[in-house]
């Protein structure tokens, strides 16, 4: 898992709690804890996504453009961080002369990919608002 999901899940529910309201870069990045470059670079994805608009100058800043009742942490994963579980390097060789070494990496892989999908679909149940509320009753 990235952190840049993590990061548009709490900007976006920052967001979720300040709707009537833009909040800048360095705003998020001083809730978030991190720098704002970063906050900047996942926003953009997110802009793309639709999921945040965005207005430059005096008071601008970045605004929630969906239903945070809508807007699924399944649907963050898939824009942010999907693909992440798989690592990127397996064990094994396909070309070795032992059954395991030669079928490891495929075997690894289908048990990375069942494993996102059942992350994906647990993430599929969980909304932007459901975090904030979670967040609510936590204080």
């Amino acid at each position: 898992m990235n952190s840049e999901f993590t990061i548009a899940v709490h900007s976006l529910v920052y967001l979720a709690y300040l709707p009537e309201r833009m909040a800048s870069s360095e705003m998020i990045a001083h809730n978030v804890g991190t720098h704002s470059a970063r906050v900047r670079k996942v926003m953009s994805g997110l802009r793309k996504a639709g999921y945040v608009d965005t207005r430059e100058g005096a008071g601008g800043g970045y605004k929630l453009t969906m239903d945070p009742n809508v807007v699924t942490l399944g649907d963050i994963y898939k824009v942010m961080a999907q693909g992440s579980l798989i690592p990127s390097w397996c064990t094994g060789d396909p070309g070795m002369d032992c059954v395991v070494g030669s079928n490891m990496n495929q075997v690894m892989f289908g048990i990375f990919c069942k494993a996102e999908k059942q992350l994906e679909s647990h993430f599929t149940g969980i909304t932007i608002q459901d975090v904030l509320s979670q967040i609510h009753a936590c204080g």
